[in-house]
């Protein structure tokens, strides 16, 4: 049994930041694996299905980024798995945007999410790290990763996720290097893809002023209730589905 953990933010109004991008991974493989739907569980959203020959389980925290570990920990203690078990789905700033690599261990890299899942979890848990790219500057970090990601992302997104979702089967049987060749090459074009996400008409519009770092670190500590999903599972079905 494995646990799929994908970082985020909860809340419809933070569904298509670039920090969100884990949360969007689970999405699709629970879109394109016919998961049950989501419920709450585990200070998250929870489903549970089947990856090829491994039964996976998939959990969304909604306890906000710099609370991941909580959720995660629970899911992990009640199921009594190991840290090799667990497979995390994150936003990573020093990839380019649509790179994915996959790592055991090592640092948190400033990653609120990664550091409460190391000081909850331990800190061999397996690392998806999806390429966001990197603002060049470290001031505008923050506001970048909490920033949706623009309309000429998706272009890269949608193959991205549906990649993943594809290749989720190998990363779930420990074929690490398997999941990661497999998204490098339906996501360069050398081999057909079997789940295809055609472009959505338009990306979502939300007008945002800038986000100040005051404003962010609110976002990242708050913790409340676990909220419903946001519109985001729908649409990565839809894409997927068509």
């Amino acid at each position: 049994m494995k646990l799929f953990v994908g970082l985020g933010n909860p809340g419809a109004e933070y569904a298509f930041n670039r920090h969100n991008v884990g949360f969007m991974a689970v999405d699709a493989i629970a879109a394109a694996h016919n998961f049950p739907p989501w419920r709450q569980r585990f200070y998250g959203l929870f489903t549970e299905g089947r990856l090829g020959r491994e039964k996976v389980l998939l959990l969304k925290p909604q306890t906000y980024m710099n609370e991941s570990g909580r959720s995660a920990g629970e899911a992990m203690r009640f199921y009594k798995l190991d840290e090799k078990d667990v497979t995390v789905f994150h936003d990573e700033l020093d990839l380019a945007p649509g790179k994915v690599r996959v790592k055991t261990g090592g640092g948190v890299a400033g990653h609120n999410g990664l550091k409460s899942l190391t000081a909850h979890l331990g800190n061999d848990y397996v690392r998806v790290r999806i390429g966001i790219g990197h603002p060049g500057r470290r001031e505008r970090v923050v506001g970048y990763v909490m920033h949706d990601f623009a309309k000429a992302d998706y272009d890269w997104l949608e193959p991205l996720l549906g990649a993943i979702a594809d290749a989720a089967p190998n990363l779930a049987d420990g074929a690490n290097d398997k999941f990661q060749t497999q998204i490098a090459y339906q996501t360069q074009g050398d081999e057909p893809e079997k789940t295809k996400a055609p472009k959505p008409k338009k990306a979502p519009r939300q007008e945002q002023a800038p986000k100040q770092q005051q404003a962010a670190d609110k976002v990242e500590k708050k913790a409340e209730t676990p909220a419903k999903a946001g519109p985001l599972a729908g649409m990565l079905r839809r894409w997927l589905d068509s």
